[in-house]
């Protein structure tokens, strides 16, 4: 008789993991993150709880991650060759990701829920936040490569203001976007980020 050989951990089915998210997107946009429960995920998913907790530890982790896995690609930006291109295409990704209609319900929510806990804020922070103004600072340090901007050039202080207005204009004043905006606000970043 031959013994079998372990084959460790369950395999992670993709689609399991899909229908997951999807129902973690949907759970927040109906309920919100307070009472957005493990129990009802898994109900939307049409999976058992045990689904959810081979993948993550608890409801914190598996909104983050799934929050992440959406959000950090949105920050990808092509090299366009110049400054001006490389900002315009920054500021339609970040038009694109907070008027994503899936993610434009939830932000709210998730913004106010961030400022009344600390660790839903620092793993936000963590996950999404700090790899999204990574690849934020790659787009101006090609810029510095190119000598379009100084080398001693304040990189934290211009991811603040290139996301800025189209987050102050669409999530708090929830103003309108004309057709113009945001070339024109390309305009005035180039101005305010050159020597």
């Amino acid at each position: 008789m031959t013994k079998r050989t372990p084959t460790g951990a369950a395999v992670l089915q993709p689609q399991v993991t899909q229908a997951i998210t999807e129902a973690v997107f949907e759970e927040l946009a109906l309920h919100g993150y307070a009472r957005l429960s493990m129990e009802a995920v898994a109900k939307r998913a049409e999976v058992g709880k045990s689904a959810l907790y081979r993948r993550w530890p608890s409801k914190q982790d598996m909104v983050v991650a799934a929050l992440s896995e959406f959000s950090v690609p949105l920050a990808e930006v092509p090299d366009t060759g110049s400054l001006r291109g490389d900002l315009r295409a920054t500021v339609q990704a970040v038009h694109d990701w907070l008027t994503h209609p899936r993610f434009a319900t939830i932000l709210p929510d998730l913004t106010a829920e961030a400022v009344r806990n600390a660790t839903l804020s620092e793993a936000i922070a963590a996950t999404i936040g700090e790899p999204r103004r990574a690849l934020g600072a790659t787009t101006l340090q090609r810029a510095v490569q190119r000598g379009e901007l100084p080398a001693d050039f304040d990189v934290e202080i211009a991811l603040d203001l290139v996301a800025a207005p189209v987050y102050w204009r669409l999530s708090v004043r929830r103003a309108p976007v004309e057709p113009d905006y945001l070339d024109r606000l390309v305009d005035h970043l180039v101005r305010a980020l050159k020597p």
